[in-house]
């Protein structure tokens, strides 16, 4: 009974979309609109979200950074970094002052010209420690990384990103076991490491090249590379022991450098965690923003569909009479009229997901985003359509239900 009651409201459904094709189409267009809308912008965001989550997690697991605070030329606040305030014997120091601590990593880079045979290539040649191959997560594709004793040795070793690979050697060549010049002093290529892509800052982690700190001291950078650092990275055992650590590195780095109480901080640090929730909250109130503007113009489509419903209980008046008179409800007639806008929202909102998923589709196409498309995302969607034509089916439904038999016969 319930199901030839459905395709009866089906009929009239139909029968409507015939009777008023243009009014009807507009009002299940603005529905699609949105809805498409709403799933192309939720794909994209999740999208990028997944992006953001992959690229903080390229600085290795569980990763705390400490950089020199951004320091003032007279009224002129320079860029972070801009000064020397930490060091070597800072990095060891935090090291050992932290049970949290898994290990630690220091380095400082310069531009330098790279030479390999009739190949040269000016690249950011980076003295580190071992520590950081595994703090920042780096592995070798071929080759293998240098270690705490070629570190000691002061020895001219050298590990390639992927990028820096490309760039200084043929594609057929293998650079493991060639040398390179970096200012006239050769080193050995030991490995070429996988690759990282973008850092969360926007530089290229595979268009570099590593070697060991201290050869970087002696032999390449001179003086001024002398024991100070650009950065200091710190990896935990465990995510949840950020927030701890950091506190602990910052207790420990104002008593190093003798800070007195009410003296801001010559450091900055960030973790994983502080830069997920900064570009996680950028993207998603963008996201916001926009689904809100999707949700207006999906209430505009409700405003629609009840317009046309109420134009076709204006035309029906007799027909409802009639089914009054032969024994309708008035639940019936409030069903029935329910039905055909809940139909018309959801077919508006099928041909919305389609198109939603279609344009995600495009953007990852043209633009190059990431696009993730959810299941619960479609769902969502498609429940809203209904909602709303339930919520705005209910003024033209309860108005037909409410029509008096003997009135509705009599109408012309």
């Amino acid at each position: 009974m319930a199901l030839r009651f459905f395709f009866q409201s089906l009929r009239a459904v139909l029968a409507l979309i015939g009777r008023n094709r243009l009014s009807t189409g507009l009002s299940i267009l603005g529905i699609t609109v949105s809805v498409a809308l709403i799933v192309a912008l939720v794909s994209i965001g999740q999208g990028a979200q997944w992006a953001v989550e992959q690229q903080v997690a390229t600085m290795g697991d569980n990763v705390a950074v400490v950089m020199p605070a951004p320091q003032r030329a007279g009224s002129v606040r320079q860029s972070q970094g801009s000064a020397v305030t930490l060091t070597i014997g800072d990095a060891i120091a935090l090291q050992r002052g932290s049970r949290l601590v898994r290990d630690v990593c220091w380095g400082r880079r310069d531009p330098t010209q790279v030479i390999h045979r009739n190949r040269n290539w000016r690249l950011p040649v980076v003295g580190i420690n071992p520590g950081c191959f595994s703090v920042r997560g780096w592995t070798p594709t071929s080759g293998e990384l240098f270690t705490e004793t070629e570190m000691e040795r002061n020895a001219t070793v050298a590990v390639l990103g992927q990028m820096a690979a490309e760039r200084l050697f043929a594609d057929d060549e293998d650079p493991v076991g060639t040398i390179v010049m970096i200012k006239h002093v050769p080193f050995r290529v030991i490995g070429v490491l996988s690759p990282k892509g973008a850092a969360p800052a926007g530089s290229d982690q595979d268009d570099i090249i590593f070697v060991p700190f201290s050869t970087a001291q002696r032999k390449v950078h001179g003086a001024k590379f002398y024991d100070s650092v650009e950065a200091i990275s710190v990896s935990t055992y465990r995510r949840e022991d950020l927030p701890a650590v950091a506190e602990e590195m910052r207790q420990a780095l104002r008593e190093r450098h003798k800070l007195r109480e009410g003296d801001p901080d010559d450091f900055a640090i960030r973790t994983q965690l502080d830069l997920a929730s900064v570009y996680e909250g950028a993207s998603r109130t963008l996201v916001r923003f926009l689904i809100a503007l999707a949700l207006i113009a999906l209430l505009v489509g409700g405003i629609g569909i009840m317009n046309v419903l109420l134009v076709s209980v204006t035309e029906r008046t007799r027909e409802i009479g009639l089914r009054m008179a032969v024994g309708a409800k008035r639940r019936h007639i409030l069903t029935q009229f329910l039905l055909e806008a809940m139909t018309l929202s959801l077919a508006g909102g099928c041909i919305g997901v389609v198109l939603g998923i279609g344009g995600a589709r495009l953007a990852s196409v043209l633009a190059g985003w990431p696009t993730i498309v959810s299941a619960d995302t479609v769902a969502v969607a498609c429940v809203f359509s209904v909602a709303v034509g339930l919520f705005f089916g209910l003024y033209p439904a309860n108005k037909a239900a409410r029509l008096n038999p003997i009135d509705a016969l009599r109408y012309e």
